[in-house]
């Protein structure tokens, strides 16, 4: 059993568990993402990482650059353009349009911070704050000035934008020994 300090878990630990909980759906090789958009403190959307709908998922090689991960032509943070898979934040935004789920107002947690392009749709659903757990590597090159600051100028125009620890050390455990056998 998970101990709180105030006896339950604040609302964005509870999103980020159910985030966490999304997760567990992801069919990547690679990272699982699991992400949850919050509007009025109640879920109206969730998503995870996978193939599009009606595509073979990765461990059923849908994905070339999954399917491919221990050859040298996909490096750590390299092919991601050729990547079939859709990001969690972006399933989660998807799924609520699909369900006419307005997203204005709205925030958005994620397991894994937003890279730059889910960043730019989250913004442009309306989407003002967004917590994340954990981030990711290697993030924006030290040698690519222009990314940093163009990210950087993206994260500004969110009223919050923070990393929201786990709530329970085992889960972050967890999260931990599952990263281990993970590449990017």
């Amino acid at each position: 059993m998970i101990a709180y300090p105030e006896g339950r878990p604040s609302k964005e630990e509870y999103f980020v568990l159910l985030a966490l909980a999304a997760r567990t759906r992801a069919d990547c090789l690679g990272r699982r993402v699991g992400a949850v958009v919050v509007r009025d403190d109640r879920v109206i959307s969730t998503g995870y990482n996978g193939t599009p709908i009606g595509m073979p998922n990765c461990t059923e090689g849908g994905c070339h650059r999954c399917a491919n991960r221990a050859s040298d032509a996909y490096p750590a943070g390299r092919g991601y353009d050729l990547c079939i898979c859709v990001h969690a934040e972006q399933n989660a935004v998807l799924a609520a349009a699909r369900f006419g789920q307005s997203t204005l107002g709205s925030t958005l947690f994620s397991t894994m911070r937003p890279c730059f392009g889910c960043l730019k749709e989250a913004l442009q659903a309306g989407i003002t704050s967004v917590h994340y757990v954990e981030d990711w590597a290697p993030g924006p090159s030290p040698d690519d000035q222009a990314l940093a600051e163009q990210y950087a100028a993206l994260r500004s125009r969110f009223r919050g934008f923070a990393r929201t620890p786990i709530p329970d050390q085992r889960l972050a455990q967890l999260l931990a020994a599952e990263r281990v056998g993970a590449q990017e």
